[in-house]
């Protein structure tokens, strides 16, 4: 049944980037793809949990995942949609791929399919965990919700921020003042969630795979290197001594007089 239920999902996620892929075209903006993994993840682990899980806990990481896969989702759609301006990964992508770039943002969207489902699998093996409930499922609710919660924080405050100042400025207030991307670091903090609740079942060391994962992919594959790069091309000094600081990524208090 598991297996069954892996390759419906990816099925139903492929047809569905797919679609979008299509969409994206018209649109000219290649970013709605991460509203899509967003949703589609969240969707692939409330089904995997509830599908797999037995007693509350699958309802405690159905709720989790659900809550986390909305507020992301509508948060990036409302960025994306309410931005003239592709970001900026997939502003690279055109560049460098050329005339290839959709039938190559085809392939991308095919692999985003793929990974709603990997990164579901944490939440499936989460459920999987027949145990009684314990202690470790009260720490992977507050951790769950204090990753939601920060992360929701920071991406108001930035948003906050930018509507307040004129353009250029670096934003150094509220969570940016101890982390140079905190709602990166919440994003990454969540997925400890399920490992906190997989503790005591057969799945709990594949549960470990969501924090390692998702941290290589936040500092070494997407996200961080890229958009640190644009911020110093486009704040030069002022981002330079924002970086010398300001912790990277788990926040931490500022280092005096570097700016």
């Amino acid at each position: 049944m598991t297996l069954l239920l892996a390759s419906g999902a990816w099925a139903a996620s492929a047809v569905l980037m797919t679609l979008l892929w299509f969409w994206q075209r018209h649109r000219g903006n290649a970013a709605y793809v991460d509203v899509a993994w967003s949703f589609a993840t969240a969707a692939i682990g409330v089904v995997f949990a509830l599908a797999l899980g037995s007693g509350p806990r699958r309802l405690l990481i159905a709720g989790l995942a659900g809550l986390w896969g909305a507020r992301l989702g509508l948060h990036l759609w409302r960025r994306v949609s309410g931005d003239p301006h592709e970001d900026v990964r997939y502003r690279a992508m055109r560049d460098a791929w050329g005339r290839h770039f959709q039938a190559r943002m085809l392939g991308f969207y095919q692999l985003q399919a793929l990974w709603s489902v990997l990164f579901a699998l944490p939440m499936a093996w989460a459920a999987w965990n027949h145990q009684p409930l314990g202690w470790t499922d009260a720490v992977g609710v507050l951790i769950g919700l204090a990753a939601i919660g920060g992360e929701a924080l920071a991406d108001a405050q930035l948003a906050h921020f930018r509507r307040a100042g004129p353009p250029g400025r670096v934003c150094d207030v509220g969570l940016w003042r101890y982390s140079r991307h905190p709602n990166y670091f919440f994003e990454w903090l969540q997925w400890f969630a399920y490992a906190a609740f997989a503790s005591g079942g057969d799945g709990r060391w594949v549960a470990w795979l969501g924090p390692v994962v998702m941290l290589a992919f936040l500092l070494k594959v997407t996200g961080i290197p890229l958009l640190e790069q644009r911020l110093v091309e486009s704040r030069g000094d002022a981002y330079r001594a924002y970086q010398r600081a300001t912790s990277p990524f788990v926040p931490w208090p500022p280092r005096g007089g570097s700016r």
